[in-house]
């Protein structure tokens, strides 16, 4: 009941759920593009799966506080083992990334029927991996700025109800959009460029990557509006 009434620990889950939405947008979207390969009927249970095996890694993290504090510490020359997994997750970002640029440049199909099964676990599995690179990320900066488990967890549960309400719009609004949905995968590239520099030791403050393609994203919702208007 402290807790509850304490305004520092209001300030700080507020503060802290605003900054765990914006670090999990590459998240939604990195799902709603590896979804969008999927059948429609399938593509919402997938994100929703994504998104909850998202919170269970956040919170399984935080339940090994002590182990995951003990990855910042150098461990193969000076690498680290968080660097390591950035490094692997941001390559395989950038791989990733660059695979459905180059298809969506040919024009090829997004599923095939019959393998359909197949792509639903290969796409889950992708999850997963980026999941795990994007939660690790995600609690450093969390325990970085608040000392209460119970806040971090809190405001863990609610950043990922709140992915999920905006996950299904923001996947559909991308799909239908090419421009956009390239736009995506080349946030996705940068954000694997970001992960790759910060785990061998050039930190990027991703507030310039997030207003980079913000602003990239109002001048292409600009585009969108002028085209509209000339049809």
């Amino acid at each position: 009941m402290a807790l509850l009434t304490d305004p520092a620990a209001w300030l700080a889950f507020v503060t802290l759920v605003a900054l765990e939405v914006v670090l999990g947008i590459d998240n939604i979207v990195f799902i709603a593009i590896l979804a969008d390969k999927l059948p429609v009927a399938r593509r919402e249970r997938v994100r929703r799966i994504g998104l909850l095996l998202a919170l269970v890694m956040r919170l399984a993290l935080l339940a090994v506080l002590a182990w995951l504090v003990g990855l910042t510490a150098p461990l193969f020359f000076r690498f680290s083992g968080r660097d390591l997994v950035l490094i692997v997750g941001g390559l395989f970002l950038i791989y990733k990334s660059t695979r459905e640029i180059h298809d969506l440049m040919a024009g090829g199909e997004t599923h095939r029927a019959a393998t359909v099964r197949a792509a639903t676990a290969a796409i889950l599995a992708q999850i997963v991996l980026v999941d795990m690179v994007f939660s690790l990320d995600s609690i450093i900066t969390a325990v970085g700025m608040v000392d209460d488990l119970r806040i971090m967890a809190a405001a863990v549960v609610v950043s990922v109800a709140l992915m999920m309400v905006f996950a299904g719009p923001l996947a559909r609004f991308i799909s239908a959009r090419p421009t956009l949905k390239m736009l995506a995968l080349a946030f996705l590239l940068m954000i694997g460029l970001v992960l790759v520099a910060d785990g061998l030791g050039v930190h990027v403050p991703k507030g310039y990557v997030y207003f980079a393609m913000a602003f990239s994203v109002l001048v292409e919702m600009l585009n969108l509006r002028a085209r509209a208007k000339r049809q």
